[in-house]
Order: C-alpha cells, then sequence, then structure tokens
C-alpha cells in the first residue's frame, strides 16, 4: 500500500522515531541496541518514511538514525520538523521566528548528515488564523527550499484556514496533527488533503497509549473488533485511520522491533465499511 508524500512515493504505514530516546522524549535511550535495531529492522521490513526532529533528544534520535541507516537508502524520505528547541531541563521551548527556523533545519542537516532533507514541517505553536507573522514564516521555509536545504515544505498543529492559505504561496508536502478516533477535530483539515492529494500524517494515532482508561486502545469498541478479526487494538485503530483517508499516512512510534511488526502489519488489516463507520461515531 503506497501512498503520495509530496513529490514521493511511500509505503502507508512509516515510523515516527520520537520514542526512540529516554523519558519525556529527552535524553538518550534507555537501551540504545535496541533503538539502532528497531531503526534498521524498519528499513529491512519496507519502511521508507521516517519522521524525525532535532529536537528529539535534543539532537538524541538524528543522531541513533544517522548512525543506524547512514548512508541513506536512496527510497528513505526521512520527515522533520522546525518551530521548537529544549532547554537544558528538557523543557519544551517555541523557536517560531523566521531565523529560527532557517536554524533548525540546518541543525537537522547537521545531526542527520545530510544536504537536503525530503520533507520538514513548519510545526506551528498556538495561533487559530493565519497572519503576518505565518507568512513570514513561510517565507523563511520557502528560502530554505529554495537554497536547496529540503525539498518540499509540510505543516504541523495547523487549522484548515492555515492550510489554504499556504496553498496561496507554495506546494504543501503533508499535513501532521492531532488525529485519533478519540479527536477529530481537525477532520476538515483531512478533508481538503484528500481532495487535493496531500499527505495527512497524524500524530498520536493510537490516542497517547494504552493503559490510559479513556484511550482509544481501550475502547469497548476498538477491543470488540480487534477480537472479531484476530488482531491488536493498536492495528484496528492504525487499520481505521488509514481507512478514513486516501492520502493518510500513519506512522506509529515504538521503542521495539516487538510493537515494530505489529505496528507495520496493521496494513494488512482490512476493516469492513460497517466497522469503519461504527469506529468513527466514538
Amino acid at each position: 500500500m503506497r501512498r503520495p508524500l509530496g513529490p514521493f512515493s511511500v509505503s502507508a504505514v512509516g515510523l515516527g522515531a520520537m520514542r526512540l530516546t529516554g523519558p519525556g522524549v529527552f535524553g538518550p535511550p534507555a537501551d540504545r541496541d535496541e533503538a539502532l535495531a528497531v531503526l534498521r529492522e524498519a528499513v529491512d521490513l519496507g519502511v521508507d518514511h521516517i519522521d524525525t526532529a532535532q529536537f528529539y533528544g535534543p539532537d538524541v534520535v538524528n543522531q541513533l538514525i544517522r548512525e543506524a541507516l547512514a548512508p541513506y537508502p536512496d527510497n528513505l524520505v526521512l520527515v522533520s520538523k522546525v518551530g521548537a528547541r529544549r532547554d537544558g531541563q528538557g523543557r519544551v521551548l517555541a523557536a517560531q521566528e523566521p531565523a529560527q527556523l532557517r536554524r533548525g533545519i540546518e541543525e537537522n542537516l547537521r545531526t542527520l548528515g545530510l544536504e537536503a532533507i525530503p520533507v520538514v514541517n513548519l510545526r506551528l505553536v498556538g495561533g487559530l488564523e493565519p497572519d503576518a507573522f505565518f507568512d513570514d514564516q513561510l517565507a523563511a521555509m520557502m528560502a530554505a527550499r529554495d537554497d536547496g536545504l529540503i525539498t518540499a515544505i509540510g505543516l504541523s498543529n495547523v487549522t484548515l484556514a492555515h492550510v489554504l492559505h499556504a496553498l496561496w504561496y507554495t506546494d504543501i508536502a503533508c499535513v501532521q496533527n492531532e488525529f485519533h478516533l478519540g479527536n477529530r477535530e481537525s477532520e476538515p483539515v483531512l478533508d481538503e488533503c484528500a481532495n487535493r492529494g496531500i499527505a495527512f500524517v497524524p500524530f498520536a494515532s493510537l490516542g497517547f497509549g494504552v493503559a490510559r482508561p479513556d484511550g482509544v486502545l481501550s475502547r469497548p469498541a476498538v477491543v470488540a473488533e480487534a477480537a472479531h478479526l484476530g488482531v491488536t487494538p493498536a492495528q484496528v485503530a492504525l487499520a481505521w485511520a488509514l481507512a478514513v483517508s486516501p492520502t493518510t499516512l500513519v506512522i506509529p512510534g515504538t521503542s521495539s522491533r516487538q510493537h515494530l511488526r505489529q505496528n507495520l502489519a496493521a496494513s494488512t488489516v482490512e476493516l469492513e465499511a460497517d466497522a469503519v463507520r461504527r469506529l468513527s461515531q466514538l
């Protein structure tokens, strides 16, 4: 199952590399060898879309990706993001100024060991409507593309108004917003992306964990559908995300090879139309 990602074509299930760090997405992983093994096995199993960011760690994930996979396969599409930074205590701080966006792109290039990053997402912090500052941010991203530092521009944590406004100025390869069975606020964005052939990449597609009583994976309808199909609740949640739009790409994160294999198998799970509708009513 292959789907578009800007100028690229990738497998529908990729890998979100955020979890290959310490607690709170800060510091090194508890098992560095396993983190490297997850990355290598992912590529061996056909993953050609890996989501990362320099501020994961910071630097940790990008350095792991470089150690595990460089020289990179020709078909591997690395997608990073800018718009945030970390302080010495691991707090996530905004880095939204145009100069900070450019510096973030350059830091990603350095830590990944690339001359150009296939896709970089501009991740916004706050703001429901596009404004002049958003125009300045877009200009910084387009300048980085024109200078050959990135191949394509994506958006993250944005509203439909942001997407429509950005499309007046530039092509958009993908939109990355929170979206899962328990949070469908970005459905208008997803629909617009589907209409325009833009990749929609939900983060937190499993609803931020399994153990929470209100979590997606513990909901009776999800558990029942998983039992009916003989798969895991996580595979049902991922299959649903892939079924609701022909341009959805999922990037479930994991720090273990066992969960990696389960996540990738979600691409083979076929939900009947009634099941998709039933789950969509959660």
